[in-house]
């Protein structure tokens, strides 16, 4: 793919009941270009990633142009994409798509959610909504809604250790490293570093799943800048290299097989394996999350994915570092956003600006990021490898 990341920008993430959508995706999209040092002038295209706005704020149809209406690519050409948790990597294949037919020279890619508000419930009713809602049993609009994906993922948790293992302990491991990186990292929603005895001491949400091994709701919004390699070298900027990025998704009946099956597509598309990797953000709902999709990544063999772990190599300063930004349980999960801040933390580790949480020697990142349900897994899943130049 003939695609080159030249500038990221991102939001801080968090509970910002008083902020609206608009004024976090304008900030994430100003921030971009002038990271990038490209005039809104030069943007020819827009592509806006997020999941539930039409849920959570009612806004549907232009949720692009409403979005980015205070930005200064108001105005610009804008398409708004939803993929469940994989709107804005979606947002991003279909940017790079843009660029590498050369259609655009400059594409801006923005994901963005706004989740939170006084009704608490109203984030965990949109979320209920990414599963087959004409199969699945309507919730009663009068009782607080389930846990519905926490559910999910606790039944994924359960059945991986009963069939590896796997303990409590070994999911409150991933849980503290992704608390120690997201402590790190300046724009994360939960800083607080943890000890493995605090994850396992804290409230259960659905058994083995304590409170920080899942993710929380939030607030957000990341953007990037594409162009191709050789108008970022004209430019003086040559940023990272777009090696692949592969969109899979999921029929109902299916083994919950995208996550891997998209994966394989995208090593096919850059012609690497998964020994090529070295750094990786992967969509950890929940931490035992983590190690399934290590394994369906082909980063450890069936059921080892918790010796990377116990072994340290998942350590920002291991083999092979996952989630060095505090992925989805300490960076935070504003769904729509997500994919974008996945590349953003690689962009910025592949190009040596991620500070204290800088892995030594990332020449080649990966960034898996799925959504819904459906099937025997996720509904939708992107999975991206960039690479330095």
């Amino acid at each position: 793919m003939d695609v080159s990341v030249i500038g990221t920008g991102i939001t801080r993430f968090g509970m910002f009941v008083e902020t609206r959508l608009r004024q976090l995706a304008s900030e994430a999209a100003d921030r971009a270009l002038a990271d990038a040092g490209v005039s809104a002038e030069e943007v020819g295209l827009v592509v806006f990633g997020n999941a539930a706005a039409g849920l959570l704020t009612g806004q549907e149809m232009i949720r692009a142009h409403t979005a980015l209406g205070p930005s200064r690519v108001a105005g610009r050409p804008m398409i708004s994409v939803e993929n469940a948790c994989a709107s804005s990597s979606s947002a991003f294949h279909l940017g790079a798509l843009a660029v590498a037919s050369g259609a655009y020279d400059i594409v801006l890619v923005v994901g963005a959610e706004k989740m939170t508000s006084i009704d608490r419930s109203r984030a965990a009713r949109a979320l209920a909504a990414a599963v087959d809602v004409e199969l699945e049993p309507s919730e009663d609009p009068e009782r607080p809604p389930r846990p519905v994906f926490m559910e999910i993922y606790a039944a994924e948790a359960r059945a991986y250790m009963q069939r590896t293992g796997t303990t409590a302990r070994d999911l409150a491991q991933v849980a503290a490293k992704n608390s120690r990186n997201g402590s790190l990292n300046p724009i994360a929603q939960n800083g607080t570093a943890l000890t493995v005895e605090d994850v396992l001491a804290a409230r259960t949400i659905v058994d083995p799943l304590t409170r920080p091994m899942c993710s929380s709701i939030g607030d957000g919004a990341a953007a990037v800048v594409l162009t191709r390699p050789e108008l970022a070298a004209r430019r003086g900027n040559p940023g990272v290299r777009v090696l692949a990025c592969a969109v899979g998704a999921a029929r109902a009946g299916d083994d919950g097989d995208v996550v891997a099956r998209t994966a394989r597509t995208a090593y096919e598309q850059a012609s690497l394996g998964p020994g090529d990797i070295g750094v990786c953000e992967v969509h950890d709902a929940a931490a035992s999350a983590e190690l399934v999709i290590a394994e369906e990544l082909g980063l450890a063999a069936g059921g080892e994915a918790v010796e990377l772990v116990r072994s340290g190599a998942t350590e920002i300063t291991g083999r092979i570092p996952i989630n060095p930004s505090g992925g989805l349980i300490a960076r935070g999960h504003p769904v729509g956003a997500t994919g974008a801040a996945q590349i953003v933390e690689l962009t910025d580790q592949l190009r040596g600006r991620a500070g204290n949480r800088q892995v030594a020697r990332a020449r080649i990142g990966l960034a898996e990021n799925a959504g819904g349900s459906l099937g025997n897994g996720p509904a939708a899943c992107v999975v991206t490898i960039l690479a330095t130049q």
